[in-house]
């Protein structure tokens, strides 16, 4: 077997990531063949380059010697394969990245009407789409930093930050007792069933200490935010979700009492891109957004530190 640039790749989304699971969801493979995978690259290079443990994967130090040579060859050929096809096509695409958020289309239809071309890559792990960023990949993300679950920023980055706290809420059935009520206590939704997507990074181990903050233990499931929307609206689950987030005729969102979880939202760049030219439109889009949510505009206008802008005259809170 001749290592190849992919199994190079697989090397370090497994070290970026920390678990075989995210790196396979990362790189769109099933995690038992890229199991196989790693075992066919550690015997060729005659030793264990990851030691596995419940809680993920660590390099050991012949890991970290490969992992030290591999990045820059893996960065190189991306930028590499970036620049031709950016060649290509007869200009240049700014890719962004980003984690989901209702301030998504808003902000690309602005770049775009600005004369930009934004091309958009999606990943449920800001720490994957930052280590992007670094090597090229991309050159912007916008990305959440779980509170208490500090993101690897890698050193060549610039941040700039949209919101220092942005508090997060709550998904559950219209019917629900709780959707009464403008604001939620934990305690209330202590006997339901709840859904967290263990592959957002950070967002397992918070949720786990905003219960035990509140001294509950329900019931959690693991699955994705778009599976969880659809269990919220038959009544199965609830769910922590942003405050962008809307309400619709099966689904009420609702702050929970003390705002006891929140994200900070940055927007990273490397060096050499002009943010300045990208934030503005981004600090629009997302406060188009927080207008369009009425739970979050009243958290704003009530108990947050900055109220949304208002709307420019003869301007639309709507895209």
């Amino acid at each position: 077997m001749e290592l190849e640039v992919r199994h190079l790749r697989a090397l370090c989304a497994i070290a970026d990531t920390g678990s075989l699971h995210r790196a396979a969801r990362q790189l769109g493979v099933a995690q038992p063949s890229l199991s196989t995978q790693l075992r066919r690259i550690e015997q060729e290079l005659g030793g264990e380059l990851f030691l596995r443990a419940r809680t993920g994967c660590r390099p050991t130090p012949l890991g970290r010697l490969v992992l030290s040579r591999a990045r820059p060859l893996v960065s190189e050929m991306r930028a590499l394969v970036t620049e031709a096809r950016a060649a290509a096509l007869g200009g240049a695409t700014l890719r962004v990245g980003s984690t989901a958020s209702k301030a998504l289309a808003g902000w690309l239809r602005r770049l775009r009407g600005h004369g930009q071309d934004p091309s958009l890559h999606m990943n449920v792990s800001p720490n994957a789409l930052l280590r992007m960023v670094a090597d090229g990949q991309l050159d912007v993300a916008f990305v959440h930093e779980v509170e208490g679950c500090p993101l690897r920023i890698p050193p060549e980055l610039r941040l700039r930050v949209l919101m220092d706290r942005e508090p997060q809420f709550v998904s559950l059935p219209a019917d629900h007792p709780a959707a009464a009520r403008h604001e939620v206590d934990l305690r209330d939704l202590a006997g339901d069933r709840w859904m967290v997507d263990p592959t957002v990074d950070g967002e397992w181990d918070a949720v786990q200490r905003m219960f035990r903050a509140a001294g509950v233990s329900p019931q959690v499931l693991h699955g994705d935010y778009y599976t969880a929307d659809a269990l919220v609206a038959t009544g199965e689950v609830v769910t922590v979700c942003q405050p962008t987030h809307a309400d619709s005729p099966t689904m009420a969102v609702r702050r929970l009492r003390g705002d006891p979880l929140g994200v900070r939202l940055l927007l990273a760049a490397r060096a050499e891109t002009d943010l300045d030219g990208v934030y503005p439109a981004l600090e629009e889009a997302y406060w188009e957004a927080a207008r369009q949510a009425p739970a979050y505009r009243d958290w704003l206008e009530h108990d947050g530190d900055r109220r949304p802008p208002p709307v420019p005259a003869g301007g639309s809170m709507r895209p």
